[in-house]
C-alpha cells in the first residue's frame, strides 16, 4: 500500500506540481534599458509611479498575503528572531492594534516613511511597498526618527532593534536601527520610495530623504542605505512580497527585482548604461535556486503524505 501511495506522489509531482509563479513580467522595465544615473531613475519612476493602492483600512487583510511567516503568523521585522523563537507572535485577525502599553501587545501598520515627512499624499498613505505590520509599541518608539546606526542605545526591542544617537557619517541625531537581517529590506524600500515618488520629493521634510529629484537622499543617508543594500542581499521574503504587492497594486520594486539597479542609479555603476539582458532577476536567483525547488517539492510531499496517511 505504501509503495502505491509513494508512486502516486511521484506521478503527482511530475505532472501537477507547477513552479511558483513569480517573475518580472516581460518588458516591464524595457524603458530603463540603456540608461544610467538620474535618467535611469526617472525612467523607473515612469514605470512604477501611480500604484493602484488599496484603502488604508484594507491593509490588515492585505498583510495576510504580503507578510505571512512560515508559522502563518504576522512577519514583523521589529520582533522577528531569524535564528530562533521570537518573544511573541501575532495573529492577523485577533492581534490588531487598538491601544497598547508595552511591546507584545498588538501589531499595527508601520509607515517606513513617517507620515510627518510627507503629509497630504494619499498614495503614500497606503502604498504597501512602504507599509509593514509591526509591533505597535516598537513602532511608537521608532517614532519619526530616520533609520541609522546606533552607538549607545537609549532603548532596545526584544529582537535587538535600537533607538539612539546615530554614529554613521556626519549625522548625529537620534535614529532607529533595525536588526542586520532587515537592513537591506529598509534600504530597498527607501530606494523604491524616492523613485516612485520622485515628482514630490521637494515637498518631503526629512533629514534622510527628499529635496532634489536626484539623488533624493541626503549624503549620509544614501551612503548608509547603499551599505545596507550591499551587506543584506535580497531575500526570499522580499521576492515573494514584491510579487504579492504587484498583484494588488500593479507596480513593483525594481531594486528587489534587479538589485544591481541600485549601483546603476546611485552606486559604482552610475555612469554606465543599464543593460537588462545582462542581469538575472531575483526570482531566478533566489526563488528558483536548487534548494528552493527541493524545499518546495518537499513541502508538497509532506502535505500529500499527511493527506493519504490519515
Amino acid at each position: 500500500m505504501k509503495y502505491i501511495i509513494n508512486s502516486i506522489l511521484v506521478v503527482f509531482l511530475l505532472f501537477y506540481v507547477s513552479p511558483l509563479h513569480a517573475q518580472v513580467p516581460e518588458g516591464f522595465y524595457l524603458s530603463a534599458d540603456g540608461k544610467s544615473g538620474a535618467e535611469l531613475k526617472t525612467a523607473l519612476f515612469n514605470t512604477i509611479k501611480n500604484p493602484k493602492v488599496i484603502a488604508y483600512s484594507k491593509l490588515w487583510e492585505a498583510f495576510a498575503n504580503t507578510d505571512v511567516s512560515k508559522n502563518n503568523k504576522v512577519w514583523d521585522m521589529y520582533s522577528d528572531n531569524p535564528y530562533g523563537v521570537a518573544d511573541y507572535y501575532y495573529d492577523f485577525r485577533n492581534n490588531r492594534c487598538g491601544t497598547f502599553k508595552k511591546e507584545g501587545d498588538c501589531f499595527n501598520r508601520e509607515h517606513m516613511l513617517p507620515r510627518s515627512w510627507f503629509r497630504g499624499n494619499k498614495l503614500l498613505e497606503s502604498d504597501l511597498f512602504h507599509l509593514f505590520p509591526t509591533d505597535g509599541y516598537v513602532n511608537n518608539r521608532r517614532s519619526n526618527h530616520p533609520f541609522g546606526e546606533v552607538g549607545i542605545a537609549s532603548w532596545e526591542s526584544t529582537n535587538g532593534s535600537k533607538v539612539g544617537q546615530n554614529t554613521f557619517g556626519n549625522y548625529t541625531k537620534t535614529v532607529f536601527e533595525p536588526i542586520d537581517e532587515y537592513k537591506g529590506d529598509v534600504a530597498r524600500t527607501y530606494f523604491y520610495l524616492v523613485t516612485a515618488y520622485e515628482d514630490v520629493l521637494d515637498s518631503w521634510q526629512s533629514d534622510q530623504v527628499g529635496g532634489d529629484t536626484y539623488p533624493g537622499f541626503s549624503d549620509w543617508s544614501l551612503e548608509l542605505l547603499l551599505k545596507w543594500h550591499r551587506e543584506d542581499p535580497v531575500s526570499i521574503k522580499e521576492v515573494r512580497r514584491n510579487e504579492e504587492v504587484y498583484r494588488i497594486q500593479g507596480n513593483r520594486n525594481p531594486y528587489i527585482d534587479y538589485p544591481d539597479l541600485t549601483e546603476y542609479v546611485w552606486g559604482v555603476l552610475y555612469d554606465e548604461a543599464f543593460n537588462i539582458n545582462r542581469l538575472s532577476d531575483s526570482f531566478y536567483l533566489i526563488e528558483y535556486s536548487p534548494f528552493e525547488r527541493w524545499l518546495y517539492k518537499q513541502q508538497w510531499i509532506d502535505n500529500l503524505k499527511e493527506y493519504f496517511y490519515k
